[in-house]
């Protein structure tokens, strides 16, 4: 009898070199995934864990930027690339491969041969947890990890106005769909705190951790707006390891401690 196509099992294969695989996702854009992404890898590495950062946006790359690092990637044998190095953290992406500002323009299937490239020909290095940091959408690349590769968890982060989570609640549906485990929502740019100590809520309210809710995942925590995370970022250096005893790092700390507990 012939397989049917609804039914079908995906044969995942971990990513060679590491222990446990994180996506950080959006299905919406400029909810500040990447900054997450960076920020939570250099606090894990400040837990004392071997971290490997993979950004997989291969039309918006910014992990260059991030880390302040522009250089092409080695490889010792033609076939294989070694990762940028930042402070001790095992770093890839598209942005390393072209020039800053070139366009890519490619259908799906070129899409897909980079992600595998990037998965598949990248010596990564005893890693306790390699962080994946994903585009917008549910598209080409986010169906090519769902499909092929064992993922062990995705973090969902959100702005908390309606606009965000109608797109993340399809994010959330789509995991679940293909069996990725939620290991939980993040609220990002929660608040602004006024220099009269007030918090101003600008994009809402509270609509992070009521979808988490409504979905039965776990509420991860709330990251406001702070200037210096922003120029951390521009500046490449990121906060959470420029400044681990910033408000912001600490926040960061405790939802790395909240993922550590939950795999090791």
């Amino acid at each position: 009898m012939s397989e049917n196509k609804s039914t079908k099992k995906f044969l995942k294969n971990p990513i060679k070199g590491t222990k446990y695989t994180i996506m950080v996702s959006s299905a919406k854009g400029g909810v500040g995934k990447s900054t997450f992404a960076v920020n939570l890898a250099f606090a894990l590495k400040n837990l004392g864990k071997k971290i490997g950062i993979l950004d997989a946006d291969i039309y918006g790359p910014s992990l260059s930027k991030l880390i302040g690092k522009n250089e092409k990637p080695k490889s010792e044998d033609g076939k294989f690339l070694i990762p940028l190095d930042s402070e001790g953290i095992q770093c890839m992406s598209m942005g390393f491969l072209i020039e800053e500002t070139t366009p890519m323009i490619w259908r799906g299937p070129m899409v897909i041969s980079a992600i595998k490239t990037l998965v598949e020909k990248v010596l990564w290095k005893d890693l306790d947890f390699i962080i994946v940091d994903m585009p917008p959408g549910t598209g080409d690349t986010q169906l090519t990890f769902a499909q092929d590769i064992k993922i062990d968890g995705a973090i969902i982060i959100s702005t908390p106005q309606d606009m965000a989570l109608l797109d993340v609640k399809r994010g959330i549906q789509m995991f679940d769909k293909t069996g990725i485990n939620i290991i939980g929502l993040v609220d990002n740019m929660s608040f602004f705190k006024g220099d009269d100590g007030k918090n101003y809520n600008i994009f809402g309210e509270g609509g992070v951790e009521q979808t988490a809710k409504e979905f039965s995942k776990e509420f991860l925590g709330k990251i406001p707006l702070h200037q210096d995370l922003r120029i951390a970022s521009d500046k490449g250096i990121p906060l959470t390891e420029s400044n681990p005893e910033h408000e912001i790092s600490k926040i960061f700390k405790e939802i790395a401690e909240k993922i550590v507990k939950k795999f090791i």
